[in-house]
């Protein structure tokens, strides 16, 4: 199967935003006694992939806002807010298998936790920045799509989620 290239392919700028990320150590393997550290392992990840990285990627986002946007987003997901499109693949446990001390929250305390701050950081911004927010963020829409979907002019929307942002940073108590 060949590529048909065009000169005009090969001009195009690649619309990726590529940036390596350090993967976190899982800790130290005993060898002989003594502890050798792993070796740093990384991935390449698409800063451009969601729409307030594509943001903060192109610097129209303090670090401030875009981790703000990042912890609404990681309490979303969570939650389990998003719709399933398929069945749950978890391993059932295993019958005789020794009994571990159990972690601070099992993972049906840490959904409702989750949900309880995403409910309160949704409710903290309000219903008029509440909207542009949960679009962008959890919904993944881009800003010109949200824009129009909301009905607002064009490059309203920036501006807007900027200061819910600003709100959610305040929320979450984030340091700036």
């Amino acid at each position: 199967m060949s590529q048909n290239i065009t000169k005009k392919d090969k001009m195009r700028p690649d619309p990726r935003l590529l940036a390596e990320r350090a993967l976190p150590q899982d800790g130290e393997e005993q060898d002989g006694g003594e502890p050798k550290r792993r070796r740093a392992r990384s991935v390449t990840v698409n800063l451009s992939e969601s729409p307030l990285g594509w943001l903060h990627a192109r610097g129209h986002l303090s670090d401030r806002q875009f981790d703000a946007g990042e912890k609404l987003r990681a309490d979303w997901e969570r939650a389990h807010l998003a719709p399933r499109i398929t069945m749950r693949w978890d391993a059932a446990p295993v019958a005789g298998a020794k009994r571990r001390t159990p972690a601070v929250l099992n993972e049906t305390e840490a959904q409702l936790a989750a949900k309880q701050r995403f409910t309160n950081a949704i409710d903290h911004l309000g219903s008029d920045l509440s909207d542009i927010a949960w679009r962008i963020i959890c919904g993944g829409e881009g800003t010109p799509v949200a824009e129009k979907n909301l009905g607002w002019p064009a490059r309203s929307g920036k501006l807007v989620l900027k200061i819910a942002l600003d709100r959610l940073a305040d929320f979450y108590r984030l340091p700036g």
